[in-house]
């Protein structure tokens, strides 16, 4: 009895860490239906909690064993689908909303090159790095709202990355880090936080320039995925 309580409670718990997961495709409904309404601060910040949901999920996933209490579900492509909608459908959504960029076919880049990118087989490398441009998009759409980025600057911006999902260099995937796990994933948590108070508060914190600050974290990404990463070589898989 003591042991079927125990199977029920776990697979229970595997349940409530998949809907944790589905969440995060509520967030980015309430991202999509504030921009619609022209409120792009609560917006921002709701594609904020969505990412933030994403970065936890995965540990969280590992921890409690899903995979084994639920091996008929299949967590991964669930994690896929919220992906694909918090970082790339919400985000192009939100770059022609804002007039980020000069006409809405611009924002079909990131669309495009994202559902190569998510249908690769080898998206991730078999050491847990992503491989090619990790299609953070709500990233890039809320810099360039944030920062005020002329039309002109986003687009060069969203064709370079478009470009770079298709490079398979290999970015830093912080949950399954071996190396500065900690620093990179509190330096992330730091960066949430201080992108948040920057959307939340500009009038009240604008003179800190927390936003143009908060790019030390990107830069500091790009910079270790270089170091840990390089290149990753596809192989080619016989007919």
């Amino acid at each position: 009895m003591g042991e079927e309580l125990e199977r029920r409670g776990s697979r229970s718990l595997a349940w409530a860490v998949h809907a944790f997961t589905a969440s995060g495709g509520v967030a980015a409904l309430l991202a999509v239906l504030a921009a619609a309404r022209g409120d792009f601060q609560s917006s921002a910040l709701w594609m904020l909690v969505s990412l933030s949901i994403d970065a936890v999920d995965g540990t969280m996933a590992r921890k409690v064993g899903v995979s084994v209490w639920l091996p008929d579900f299949d967590g991964r492509r669930l994690d896929d689908i919220v992906d694909f909608l918090g970082y790339v459908f919400v985000p192009a959504l939100f770059l022609v909303w804002t007039e980020s960029v000069p006409h809405w076919s611009w924002a079909a880049l990131p669309i495009l090159a994202s559902a190569y990118g998510f249908s690769q087989g080898d998206a991730k490398s078999d050491d847990h790095f992503f491989v090619g441009f990790p299609s953070y998009w709500n990233v890039v759409a809320i810099y360039a709202w944030a920062l005020q980025m002329s039309p002109g600057i986003t687009v060069i911006w969203l064709v370079f990355l478009s470009i770079a999902v298709f490079v398979p260099l290999k970015y830093i995937y912080p949950s399954h880090m071996r190396y500065l796990f900690w620093t990179t994933n509190l330096g992330a948590g730091a960066w949430t936080c201080v992108v948040a108070a920057g959307i939340a508060w500009p009038e009240q914190l604008g003179h800190l320039h927390l936003i143009e600050l908060s790019l030390a974290y990107p830069l500091y990404y790009v910079a270790v995925s270089l170091w840990l990463g390089g290149m990753q070589r596809r192989a080619r898989k016989n007919a």
